[in-house]
């Protein structure tokens, strides 16, 4: 496995993740009654400070569904965790316009690319259009020069 699993903060982020979900609206356990279900909520909201029981909790109060929904999350995390630790593999985002985004995308899939590939595709295009451009330029600028 690529990313270090950290028990500890793991379960602080399954622990945050279930009390979110909870104050979103959805049934994070695998009761269907309300006051059972704001019970083991309750519970669980006692257990922030002992991974253990957070642990127990998990395995005993929620559906195998839930759990694996839960534990998709949690790799998510743990990859973006580690991604944020390099600058190199740390994810940046740009906020386009839409008919930006259309044409950049429709140019990225014309090509084949990522959205990222596409985007240091036609930087170095234009780049290498103005190198281009500066050195037809200081070519004309010496034959004039030579002509006269």
């Amino acid at each position: 496995m690529r990313y270090q699993k950290l028990t500890t903060q793991e379960t602080t982020w399954k622990w945050k993740y279930l009390l979110k979900k909870h104050r979103e609206g959805e049934n994070i356990t695998k009761h269907r009654e309300q006051s059972l279900i704001d019970l083991k909520v309750q519970l669980l909201s006692t257990l922030q400070d002992s991974p253990e029981e957070v642990e127990k909790w998990i395995k005993s109060e929620m559906t195998p569904e839930q759990r694996k929904k839960m534990r998709q999350s949690v790799r998510a995390k743990r990859k973006r965790f580690f991604n944020a630790e390099k600058q190199t593999t740390k994810k940046k985002s740009i906020d386009l316009e839409y008919s930006s985004w259309l044409r950049l995308s429709k140019y990225a899939k014309s090509q084949g690319l990522t959205l990222s590939k596409a985007i240091m595709q036609l930087t170095d295009e234009l780049e290498n259009k103005q190198l281009y451009l500066e050195q037809v330029a200081k070519m004309k600028s010496s034959l004039r020069d030579l002509l006269k």
